[in-house]
């Protein structure tokens, strides 16, 4: 069965070019309601330990004026956990993080770290928000993920975006196979991570993937053409790819 496919869109670097000069403006907020205007199902935000885009206030503003779900990106550490728990987002997806690297660089080992993890997911489930594992479109992953008990996993598009040829090829049936393992075990399973509009269509046509979540290449897009018809866009080639 093919399930419609939803569109989550990252405003972290909205606040990425605000902070560059300080004040208030680009607002990731506005973003956030320009995008569910524009047919976003949900809004993304990562806020890292550095606070070097999405700040507290940011998050606090999503969960207050969204009427569309909010994913929180957490590294798993006990700061995240307790404000994704005051927040109560309608998910947290937790990812790996590490302060020296530009953005989230490949997916979170769920297999060597469960026993850290088990009780974050835990607890973030008990308090009726979804939690989600940015991982590697890997078994042993997958594996992992329902031995935790996670409801969602994110696989990392990364690398199928950075390749070319037979290699990409050959990292998009990687993803396919990781879809239907997942799904095939009960788990829902999300997609994101250098998606364009010129790469997103076979990820978009694996038919286990219920959510894309892109964010960088549309906020860089929307310099050009403005944020609204770039989420449009993106939308119409996800819906015909499926």
């Amino acid at each position: 069965m093919t399930h419609a496919l939803r569109l989550g869109v990252n405003i972290d670097h909205v606040a990425t070019v605000r902070n560059a000069r300080g004040g208030d403006t680009p607002d990731p907020v506005r973003a956030a309601l320009l995008a569910a205007a524009a047919g976003a199902d949900g809004i993304t935000a990562h806020l890292r330990e550095d606070r070097r885009h999405i700040t507290d206030g940011d998050i606090a503003r999503l969960s207050n004026e969204l009427s569309i779900p909010l994913n929180l990106e957490m590294a798993a550490t006990e700061e995240m956990l307790a404000i994704a728990l005051n927040h109560r987002p309608h998910a947290a997806c937790i990812v790996p993080e590490k302060r020296a690297e530009r953005t989230t660089e490949g997916g979170l080992d769920a297999a060597g770290q469960h026993n850290h993890l088990a009780p974050m997911v835990g607890a973030l489930g008990a308090a009726n928000i979804r939690v989600s594992l940015f991982i590697e479109p890997d078994p042993r992953q997958i594996e992992a993920a329902v031995r935790l008990g996670a409801p969602v996993v994110e696989l990392h598009t990364g690398r199928y975006a950075e390749l070319t040829g037979d290699a990409r090829a050959a990292e998009l049936r990687r993803l396919a196979d990781a879809a239907a393992l997942a799904a095939k075990n009960g788990i829902e399973v999300h997609a994101g991570h250098g998606l364009t509009y010129d790469n997103v269509a076979p990820v978009a046509a694996i038919p286990q993937v219920r959510e894309l979540n892109i964010g960088h290449f549309l906020i860089g897009e929307a310099i050009f053409v403005g944020l609204e018809p770039a989420v449009r866009r993106m939308r119409e080639l996800m819906d015909l790819a499926r």
